[in-house]
């Protein structure tokens, strides 16, 4: 059995790092914001701690409820548009990152953390703009804009 010294530090890392990406989607206007986060952050990061050593099927459990979570916010609304897919992906790697940390891989878990960060934020910076895909939508052709095209 896992200290329950060492659980609280990985509870605590997992709800901090959880907290910094949805402090970020909550600034971009997403549906889910810092709590929500927080929360993925802290579960995935506590049931990973005290879990994983006797029963590693456990974080297959964790990976499918933020399925359903993730289903939730893309599915959301009466609209027949698909919205929220970038949070649903969001939710998913901070469940990730709740892993990584109640595993006992806190540095790869403030790595990932940082990655999804960087993404996230690569159209906002403007050193950055130019590596994003945004940037050039406008000079290729998009798909079905050629009617019967046999590739599609």
């Amino acid at each position: 059995m896992i200290a329950e010294g060492t659980v609280i530090t990985r509870l605590l890392i997992g709800t901090g790092l959880g907290y910094s990406v949805g402090f970020e989607r909550a600034l971009r206007g997403s549906v889910a914001g810092d709590r929500a986060f927080s929360l993925v952050g802290a579960a995935s990061a506590g049931i990973t701690a005290v879990a994983f050593k006797q029963s590693p099927q456990t974080v297959a459990g964790v990976v499918t409820g933020i399925g359903f979570i993730g289903a939730g916010v893309v599915v959301h609304g009466q609209s027949t548009l698909i919205r929220g897919i970038t949070t649903a992906a969001t939710v998913f790697a901070t469940a990730a990152i709740g892993i990584l940390v109640g595993a006992g891989a806190p540095v790869a878990g403030v790595i990932l953390t940082a990655l999804c960060l960087l993404v996230l934020e690569i159209r906002h910076l403007p050193f950055l703009k130019v590596i994003d895909s945004q940037h050039y939508v406008g000079r290729f052709k998009q798909e079905g804009d050629e009617p019967n095209d046999p590739e599609d």
